[in-house]
């Protein structure tokens, strides 16, 4: 596994490009499903549709390769009016996927990670997403100090671009190391950095945070075209390439005095 592992992400870019399933098209901009840039990342992959959320979920990583959704200023007003579950009871394991591709809870037990949420469960507007926000399809295994501190801070800027301009489309893409690339129990992968794409509509902007997933870790804003490059992955096939190769200084995330303790 490791080697393909290797193999699959430690490739340039190739073509031709490969697109997931839009049985769930309300989740992508213009209806369309992110491209894999390098199509040998679709191996052992399959699209799942949420509620309020799709993801492309990798049966090599355990992980989700990226994901998407629409954020409107009505959604996020009513999120904000949402009580969060507890967050331990839950945690659940994807039944619809196999279970030798799936992540299992006792992955991460004990492991030093937390189950990062890649589309927060911040998002969620109602009790049936915020329920599937918590499947570990959704999940990567994430620094505790970044997931609770300036990833969080992110999922807090992201926000607020849709409160401000009235909707943002998201993709959140983690990025892997190819053969340095470090296991939870030699089974769910752990992402080097983890970046979350944002093309603002109204403004015709794209632009995404980029992270790195360990201790004292800061951001920058980069293209999405780079991010693309970084990734094999083009978060958003219908923007134009022109909007996509300028890298749009993302507002400042809002600063945290410290992360809470207890698991993501």
């Amino acid at each position: 596994m490791r080697s393909l592992i290797a193999v699959v992400f430690g490739l340039a870019t190739i073509s031709p490009a490969w697109a997931a399933s839009t049985d769930c098209p309300k989740n992508f901009f213009d209806g369309q499903a992110p491209n894999l840039i390098n199509s040998k990342l679709a191996t052992k992959t399959q699209p799942l549709c949420f509620t309020e959320f799709a993801v492309l979920h990798s049966g090599l990583t355990r992980t989700p390769l990226y994901s998407a959704d629409h954020l409107t200023a009505q959604r996020v007003a009513l999120a904000k009016q949402m009580r969060r579950a507890d967050a331990q009871d839950t945690f659940h394991e994807e039944q619809s996927l196999r279970s030798g591709e799936r992540a299992w809870l006792k992955d991460y037990v004990r492991s030093g990670y937390d189950r990062g949420h890649m589309s927060p469960n911040g998002d969620m507007d109602n009790p049936v997403a915020q329920g599937e926000s918590f499947s570990l399809a959704n999940m990567v295994p994430q620094w505790p100090s970044q997931n609770r501190g300036i990833w969080e801070s992110i999922e807090e800027a992201t926000r607020a671009m849709a409160s401000r301009y009235g909707e943002v489309w998201v993709v959140t893409i983690p990025l892997f190391a190819g053969a340095q690339t470090q296991w939870l129990h030699d089974r769910v992968a752990i992402p080097a950095k983890i970046a979350k794409a944002i093309y603002i509509p109204s403004t015709n902007v794209a632009s995404a945070y980029i992270s790195d997933n360990g201790p004292d870790s800061g951001w920058q804003s980069i293209s999405v075209a780079q991010l693309r490059d970084m990734s094999g992955i083009d978060p958003f096939p219908a923007v134009a390439e022109s909007v996509k190769a300028v890298a749009v200084q993302l507002p400042t995330p809002p600063a945290r005095r410290s992360f809470s303790k207890g698991g993501h």
